[in-house]
């Protein structure tokens, strides 16, 4: 079965929706969306009505005179993305397509419009600002990386960070679930990474179901959990003070935790919440792909599974701007886990690991041990989170 002009072709079921600069497609069977140019979905509007590709593509040249046309190149485009279902009526052979399972619709829209309206959107503000202005004028609740360490000994320390750690993820992302489900949407959680960080993600496809003013709200979702917890633990700090030394002592844990959280959201140059709303404002989708493509130019040591994404002449700037904020990003991020946290570790590993000579019979052993499987178990989790996505049919 061959491509030629003479052709004509038979589609999948499609979805097409007018974005800020281009067109979103959605391919109703497999529930994928891609960017495309008006050129294309004049093509597809075309190929929908029969039309041969030598017809389609006259048509195009002479609606299109300053775009490069070839509809026989653009047809195994979409044979590749397996968006042909027959060719000159014969039927395709493509791979059974899945359709990611998304849940949470037991969650009523109601209680996420609860959440995330006009009103609650000046509040969740309104407690930003708010916590900035707690910040300065109460220096002494500025986090310090102490904060950590409730106990003396380090498995209780990691043990209730994770646990923190865990609720407080949780409620980040619920918001975002929230958020989704209040536009009456599927969504649900998986296990993923930045960088070297493992981190709890709410499946976010669904987004582009919505028009692009409509997006910002389900990105910023879990951004305003964290203002209000961070404003929550501020206050019990300031009028608690004198209360007791372990709630106090959580209560730092939590201020840490969802500062650097909040922190962490700026790093643009990670697929960070605010990532996705500087994607969706900027119009330039595929944003950190296109940066890893320019990347692989400058870098030929890259890996070869960088997407090799088509990058508008609109949008060059933007994502050249962006390639150099990614890689100053990662190496700065790179520079901070040998200049922090991996002596952080080594210090901890160097207080605890000495417990494995004291014998079984010793606190400080059990305590190495739980230490260590706590790393562990860590780890693990990372090397999960890197399997499933560079790895995935492994």
């Amino acid at each position: 079965m061959s491509l030629t002009l003479e052709s004509k072709l038979s589609l999948v079921p499609l979805e097409i929706r007018k974005d800020k600069k281009h067109y979103i497609v959605e391919d109703k069977i497999s529930g994928e969306f891609y960017e495309m140019p008006e050129v294309c979905i004049d093509a597809i509007n075309l190929i929908n009505q029969n039309e041969q590709l030598s017809v389609i593509e006259g048509f195009l040249k002479d609606k299109y005179p300053s775009e490069k046309i070839d509809l026989v190149d653009f047809a195994k485009q979409l044979l590749e993305l397996e968006l042909i279902n027959e060719i000159d009526g014969i039927k395709v052979e493509i791979n059974e397509k899945n359709k990611e399972s998304l849940g949470f619709l037991w969650l009523s829209p109601l209680l996420g419009k609860f959440f995330f309206n006009k009103i609650a959107l000046l509040i969740y503000s309104a407690l930003f600002v708010s916590n900035i202005y707690l910040f300065i004028s109460h220096p002494n609740l500025f986090p310090d990386y102490k904060d950590l360490f409730i106990f003396d000994y380090m498995m209780f320390n990691i043990s209730a960070w994770m646990l923190i750690t865990f609720i407080l993820v949780l409620a980040h992302e619920f918001g975002h679930v929230l958020a989704i489900r209040a536009r009456n949407l599927p969504t649900k959680l998986e296990v993923g990474h930045r960088l070297f960080l493992v981190v709890l993600e709410t499946n976010m496809a669904a987004v582009w179901k919505l028009p692009s003013k409509e997006r910002n709200v389900l990105y910023i979702a879990g951004l305003c959990f964290d203002t209000v917890i961070l404003w929550l633990a501020l206050i019990c700090q300031l009028n608690f003070s004198s209360g007791s030394g372990i709630f106090l002592s959580i209560m730092n844990v939590v201020v840490l935790d969802t500062f650097i959280r909040i922190v962490y959201q700026c790093c643009v140059y990670m697929k960070t919440d605010l990532y996705y709303v500087f994607e969706n404002v900027s119009g330039c989708y595929n944003l950190m792909e296109n940066a890893q493509q320019v990347l692989k130019k400058w870098l030929p040591f890259q890996k070869s599974y960088l997407r090799e994404d088509v990058i508008y002449e609109s949008e060059r700037k933007t994502v050249y701007l962006y390639s150099i904020i990614y890689f100053i990003g990662v190496i700065l991020t790179v520079a901070l886990y040998f200049t922090f946290y991996i002596p952080q570790l080594l210090f901890a590993s160097k207080k605890v690991l000495p417990g494995f000579l004291e014998g079984a019979t010793s606190f400080s052993f059990w305590d190495a041990v739980i230490f260590t499987m706590q790393i562990v178990i860590g780890l693990l989790l990372l090397l999960y989170s890197w399997r499933k996505k560079y790895f995935p049919n492994v």
